[in-house]
């Protein structure tokens, strides 16, 4: 935990640049035409094979993707939101396994209906590969946009596939400045998988997120919703 809290902090130090998703246009960083008003946002969800273990008397896939409901309605239908997700496949070798990894509903204005649909046909069944999934989403999801790009990752657990997603964006944020990474991590316990996805989030000034309860989740998918620029969200109480 110190060594990855003291590897944030001296980026931090040495690139002060990134202390705000958007400080980075007032500063003159990108030129005019490279600039957008509008978040584009990136859902990433875990469909591993422990999103079917049951906390609270569910299934957590369940309790995700009923909190997803609630939210994407509600979601500005301007703003450019899409959904990839990892794990629903298991793969016939653990390289396979380590790349289950789809975009399901590009990056679109309008697309909250779609993501939800396409919610209800994914099953979890494989492993976790959160690096190669923030690496597919970084270099092909958002190809053609400019502007602020924001990645919400949840997860419920660590890497898994012999990557680090904490060095990944380490690496990442020296040569992009446009990425933030909300991180939930949805009732984890193991505190070294915890220091990374903190590192994941912090590094790229995005929110960090520890979900122990179905109502913990619910409060962190809805707050990171709400930070992105024009979108208006709520939890619906049934």
């Amino acid at each position: 935990m110190n060594k990855i809290l003291s590897m944030f902090l001296l980026i931090v130090l040495t690139i002060p640049v990134f202390a705000s998703g958007y400080s980075v246009h007032s500063a003159g960083q990108y030129s005019s035409d490279e600039i957008s008003e509008d978040e584009r946002v990136l859902f990433i969800l875990d469909f591993s094979n422990s999103m079917s273990e049951y906390l609270e008397g569910r299934r957590k896939v369940d309790l995700m993707i009923d909190t997803m409901k609630s939210i994407l309605p509600n979601l500005d239908p301007n703003i450019s939101v899409g959904l990839r997700v990892y794990g629903h496949r298991m793969g016939l070798t653990p390289f396979e396994a380590c790349r289950a990894s789809a975009l399901i509903e590009p990056v679109s204005p309008a697309n909250g209906i779609n993501i939800r649909n396409s919610l209800l046909d994914i099953k979890p069944r494989g492993m976790t590969p959160i690096t190669y999934s923030l690496k597919q989403a970084i270099k092909n999801d958002f190809r053609g946009f400019s502007g602020q790009k924001h990645i919400i990752l949840l997860t419920d657990g660590g890497e898994n596939c012999d990557e680090s997603p904490c060095s990944y964006v380490l690496e990442l944020i020296k040569i992009r400045k446009d990425v933030k990474i909300d991180v939930i991590a949805f009732n984890i316990n193991d505190e070294e998988d915890l220091s990374q996805l903190e590192c994941t989030s912090l590094v790229t000034s995005g929110r960090f997120y520890n979900a122990k309860t179905a109502v913990q989740l619910a409060k962190s998918l809805n707050s990171s919703v709400n930070s992105v620029k024009k979108v208006e969200a709520k939890i619906i109480k049934n």
